[in-house]
């Protein structure tokens, strides 16, 4: 197709930014599942979280669809994200070290930091504790143990030179 758009593309420039990965170490394997479960456990959670806040009569139905959306446009990222860690891209894994294993981190400790710091005694944490949010935590405590065992496993020693190449 001379004379148009199309004959001006190198011809060495692919479209596929993917490019075969060399076989992954079994830490970023281990990583990159990690990843997974804390994502399956965060969206369990977020579920969770929604059906409790539909059983009240004061929901704003829109507040939530939104929230879910955005939190579900979220994981899809980091699924991405983590997608491009098993292929040594070293900005993927400063961008989920900085996203998930800081401020994901951060932003899943702060309510039950604050929910300890805000009791008098130690009866209080678990007074008024319902099935489901017994459910919630477990999520929770998954999510964060998945974070806790992705993170340290994108910088062990037989990873490091897979970042490198």
């Amino acid at each position: 197709m001379t004379g148009t758009a199309f004959s001006l593309w190198p011809e060495n420039l692919s479209l596929a930014p993917l490019r075969a990965p060399a076989r992954a170490p079994r830490a970023v394997a281990l990583a990159f599942v990690a990843l997974v479960v804390a994502l399956l456990a965060g969206v369990a959670e977020a579920l969770a979280q929604a059906a409790l806040l539909l059983e009240r009569s004061e929901v704003d139905l829109g507040d939530l669809a939104v929230g879910l959306a955005l939190r579900g446009v979220l994981y899809l990222v980091v699924l991405a994200v983590a997608i491009r860690m098993t292929y040594g891209d070293r900005w993927a894994r400063v961008a989920l070290t900085a996203g998930i294993g800081v401020l994901g981190l951060a932003s899943l400790l702060v309510e039950p930091i604050r929910a300890v710091l805000a009791a008098d005694e130690a009866a209080d944490l678990v007074e008024g504790i319902t099935a489901s949010g017994v459910g919630i935590a477990t999520f929770r405590v998954l999510h964060v143990a998945a974070v806790l065992v992705a993170i340290p496993a994108m910088y062990h020693r037989t990873a490091r030179p897979y970042f490198r190449a």
